[in-house]
């Protein structure tokens, strides 16, 4: 039997004195809610094969400052767009970020299960470094690096492309609404 937190324990024995009808009350709401239960299919990733375009972005507002990130993953065959995808992620640096926008890339390409992945960043750095082009000196990277290897090693055939700035305007829109929709109000402002 499930485990519920004490203070809801409390509760249902104030309505239901009696154990068996506690129980059956659980019982009942818990199949309820089972049977009820669909997935949502239209939002659930369907395997599409095939070669995907990941387009990733992070940045913060100042170095270190708040950071957020910008994904967006498209399959050029069909020519639409499967999944966008922005957050904030605290503070940080605008390479940690971009290491971060590349892992949840990574993280959401993968549900689609694509035979190839491209990935495209305007980070030359982090592109070099994946690629094993440039060393990483810094531990906190060294680490994300690790993930990124990790993550990919899920893709048949997975590649890194450095891209300029202007051809990243999506990913890089992503993530100025995440970070535009997280200021604090001016003064006096609600």
């Amino acid at each position: 039997m499930v485990r519920l937190p004490a203070a809801l324990e409390r509760k249902l024995q104030e309505h239901f004195p009696r154990v068996r009808e506690r129980e059956r009350f659980v019982a009942d709401i818990v199949e309820e809610a089972l049977n009820s239960h669909s997935p949502d299919e239209e939002n659930m990733p369907v395997a599409v094969g095939g070669t995907l375009h990941l387009f990733t972005d992070g940045g913060s507002r100042g170095n270190p400052g708040e950071s957020a990130v910008g994904v967006i993953l498209e399959d050029p065959s069909a020519g639409k767009v499967l999944k966008e995808h922005s957050e904030r992620i605290g503070l940080g640096t605008n390479n940690t970020a971009e290491y971060r926008a590349l892992i949840s890339g990574l993280q959401i390409a993968a549900q689609y299960q694509p035979q190839r992945l491209v990935c495209h960043l305007d980070s030359e750095l982090v592109v070099r470094q994946v690629t094993g082009e440039y060393k990483v000196k810094m531990p906190t990277l060294q680490t994300l690096v690790e993930e990124v290897q990790e993550l990919s090693s899920e893709f048949k055939n997975i590649s890194f492309v450095h891209i300029p700035r202007r051809d990243n305007h999506r990913a890089d829109a992503l993530v100025n609404r995440a970070l535009d929709d997280a200021s604090p109000a001016p003064y006096g402002m609600p």
